[in-house]
C-alpha cells in the first residue's frame, strides 16, 4: 500500500509541472493569446463584426479608415474589418482541418512503416520521399487546381501535401520507441501488434507530433491564403484573407489599407502559431 501511495500522486505533479512550464513561457502566452483571439473572433464573427461582410455601400467605395469603418472599405464598398473577422474562419478552418487530415492519414502510415519495417517500410518511405521531392506549395496548388476551386478542396489539397511530413516524423519516432525495453516486454508477453502500436508506441510519439502539428498549422494558413490569392480557395464573395489580397492588387496606390490589413492578419496568425509551437517544443521536448 505504501508504494501505491507514493507513486500515485506523482502523475498529477508531472502534469501540473508541464502546464506550469508552458504558462511560464512568454512565447506560449503571446502565441497562445494570438491564436485564441483569432479563434474566438472566427467563432463569434456574426456578433463581433460591425457589418455584413458582403454588404456593399456604393457611397463608400475605397473609403479610408474612419470611425464608422476603422479599417476602411474595399473596391465594392464593403467593410474591411468585417471581412477580416469573417475571413479568419476560412484561414483557421483550413489550418486546423488540413492538419487534421494530414495527421489522420499520415501518422498511421508512419507507425506501420516504422514498426513493421521490411518491404512495407520501403514502399511507404519511397512514396513519402517522392511526395517530399515536390515543394509543398507547388503540390498543394497542383492538387487544388485538379480538385477545383473551393475551400473544402483547398483544405484537402493542403492536408495531402502536408501528410508526408507526418509520415516521416511518425516513422522516425516509431523506430526509436520500438527498441525501448517496455515495448520489448509487452511484445514478449504476447501483446498484439495493434495493442503495442496504439497503447505503447503512439502515446510516446505524440509530443513531437503535437509540436509539428502546431507549426504545420501556420504553414497551412499561409498555403490557404496563397491558394485563395490564386483563385483556388474560398470562392467570392465569401471573405478570405488571400482573396482580399488578390482584390487589393489593383488598388495598392489608391487604397493601400485593402492589402495592409489582410496581410497583417496573416502575418500575426502565423507568428502566433510559430511562437506556440516553439513553446510546446521546449516543454514537451526539454533539452536539459
Amino acid at each position: 500500500m505504501s508504494q501505491v501511495e507514493i507513486i500515485a500522486p506523482s502523475v498529477p505533479v508531472r502534469t501540473r509541472t508541464g502546464w506550469e512550464r508552458l504558462l511560464r513561457e512568454p512565447s506560449a502566452l503571446i502565441g497562445g493569446g494570438i491564436v485564441l483571439v483569432f479563434a474566438l473572433m472566427a467563432v463569434f464573427a456574426p456578433w463581433v463584426a460591425p457589418y455584413d461582410p458582403n454588404a456593399s455601400d456604393w457611397s463608400a467605395i475605397r473609403l479610408g479608415p474612419t470611425l464608422a469603418h476603422p479599417f476602411g472599405t474595399d473596391d465594392l464598398g464593403r467593410d474591411v474589418l468585417s471581412r477580416i473577422i469573417f475571413g479568419a474562419r476560412a484561414s483557421l478552418a483550413a489550418g486546423f482541418l488540413s492538419v487534421a487530415i494530414a495527421l489522420v492519414f499520415g501518422v498511421p502510415f508512419g507507425l506501420i512503416a516504422g514498426y513493421f519495417g521490411g518491404v512495407v517500410d520501403i514502399v511507404i518511405s519511397r512514396l513519402t520521399d517522392a511526395l517530399l521531392a515536390c515543394p509543398f506549395l507547388v503540390l498543394a496548388i497542383a492538387l487544388a487546381a485538379f480538385l477545383g476551386p473551393s475551400l473544402q478542396n483547398a483544405m484537402m489539397a493542403i492536408g495531402i501535401s502536408a501528410m508526408p511530413i507526418f509520415v516521416r516524423l511518425a516513422r522516425g519516432q516509431t523506430l526509436i520507441v520500438r527498441e525501448e525495453d517496455y515495448v520489448s516486454a509487452v511484445v514478449s508477453l504476447g501483446a498484439s501488434h495493434r495493442k503495442v502500436i496504439i497503447s505503447h508506441i503512439l502515446p510516446n510519439i505524440m509530443p513531437p507530433l503535437v509540436v509539428q502539428a502546431t507549426l504545420t498549422t501556420a504553414i497551412a494558413v499561409l498555403a490557404e491564403a496563397s491558394l485563395a490569392f490564386l483563385g483556388l480557395g474560398q470562392a467570392p464573395p465569401d471573405p478570405s484573407w488571400g482573396s482580399m489580397l488578390d482584390a487589393a492588387r489593383q488598388f495598392l496606390v489608391d487604397a493601400p489599407w485593402m492589402a495592409i490589413w489582410p496581410g497583417l492578419a496573416i502575418v500575426v496568425v502565423v507568428i502566433g502559431f510559430n511562437l506556440l509551437g516553439d513553446a510546446l517544443n521546449d516543454v514537451l521536448n526539454p533539452r536539459d
